[in-house]
């Protein structure tokens, strides 16, 4: 079931681990691709100096400012497009960066995939091959955004309506731990120790 509104106006550190297990689907020409999130980071708001927010509204980051339940996503280093799911309250910056993956869909799902993707094997025939693959974990937001053909054209997209990018519950459970965040050497160091990283065992 796709999550409604309710949800994302959870602040980002409620919505981060919530987020965990619950499924990414991507719709391109036709077929939808599954994956289960399985780590996310915090980005509480302009207080949280790792957060894009804490210098203020800007072109880029303005996404942040609206109600929770749009995407926010935007280049790093010039080549990684991010995919960050905004949350709270209207005026309250906050948001939930998707930081890794693992795929879910089954193999027939992926032969859209071919030329568009390194992670699917040229000979879509063999199964196996597309198991090895399937079974892949995305760990890494850039790597995450490549494999679904995730850009910033999806920036401002709406979760609750968009009919390319959206999130659903499957009631899947599991358990998480608390790590650091990862990129954020520019945060003061009270920011930069949080333990706002969330990884699903």
């Amino acid at each position: 079931m796709r999550l409604e509104k309710k949800i994302y106006s959870l602040n980002a550190l409620d919505l981060a681990p919530k987020l965990l297990g619950m499924i990414l689907c991507r719709k391109i020409d036709g077929n939808i691709i599954k994956v289960r999130i399985a780590e996310t980071e915090a980005y509480f708001g302009k207080f949280d100096t790792a957060c894009h927010a804490s210098k203020g509204k800007t072109d880029r980051n303005k996404i942040m400012y609206e109600a929770g339940g749009f995407t926010y996503i935007y280049l790093c280093y010039g080549m990684h497009n991010m995919l960050n799911i905004v949350s709270g309250k209207k005026n309250s910056p906050e948001a939930v960066l998707i930081q890794g993956c693992e795929f879910i869909s089954s193999p027939a799902n992926f032969k859209f995939f071919q030329n568009k993707s390194n992670l699917v094997l040229k000979d879509q025939s063999i199964e196996k091959n597309f198991k090895i693959k399937i079974n892949q974990k995305l760990n890494g937001p850039g790597k995450l955004t490549k494999s679904l053909n995730i850009d910033r054209s999806l920036n401002g997209e709406n979760l609750i309506t968009s009919d390319k990018l959206w999130i659903e519950d499957d009631n899947y459970k599991c358990d998480y731990s608390l790590a650091k965040r990862v990129g954020i050497d520019y945060a003061t160091d009270e920011y930069k120790n949080k333990l706002w990283r969330f990884i699903m065992k």
